[in-house]
């Protein structure tokens, strides 16, 4: 197998997946290292391909699978988990999380969070790598890019983030 066709089946591997898959996995997978498959996915990104690298691995993304929606949010270190919970539970997936950095202005990550499953693996990974939310950057306010089934589930999210006091809105008066 030369390395285009490696790559191509690599495209097709993410291509059939739901779930996101490491660079590890698709490694052993192939036969080949890790970090080829670092290059290859870099190479397929470059191409065009529109591959997200979460926590979790890599994940093609999907066209036309719902509705995206922003949410602004604020809340400390400990209301993160709740706040993935609420946004999972009422079915909602949360794509990334983003906040507005002084120097380089929008930084992003991406999480790929649509189960209480994902959520546990992403809150154990960050207690594992003692790693800081982007959001303490920018005193627990940042936004959430979320894909939802329906206008309902959006409203539904919404409303048990803002009755968590965790929805960031603007206030009337």
């Amino acid at each position: 197998m030369n390395a285009q066709q490696r790559r191509e089946g690599v495209l097709a591997r993410l291509s059939q997946s739901e779930r996101p898959l490491s660079a590890t996995a698709l490694a052993k997978e192939f036969s080949v290292s890790r970090q080829i498959i670092v290059g290859d996915i870099a190479l397929l990104r470059a191409g065009g391909q529109a591959i997200d690298a979460t926590p979790r691995g890599y994940l093609l993304q999907r066209r036309n699978q719902g509705l995206n929606r922003t949410i602004a949010c604020h809340h400390d270190r400990e209301g993160m988990a709740r706040e993935l919970y609420l946004c999972v539970d009422n079915g909602c997936t949360v794509l990334d999380v983003i906040v507005e950095h002084p120097l380089y202005g929008q930084l992003a990550g991406q999480l790929q969070l649509a189960s209480r499953y994902d959520v546990q693996q992403f809150l154990e990974q960050t207690d594992r790598e003692q790693a800081a939310p982007l959001s303490l950057l920018t005193d627990g306010i940042h936004l959430h890019t979320l894909r939802c089934p329906d206008e309902e589930a959006y409203q539904r999210v919404c409303a048990a983030l803002r009755e968590a006091g965790i929805l960031l809105e603007e206030s009337v008066g």
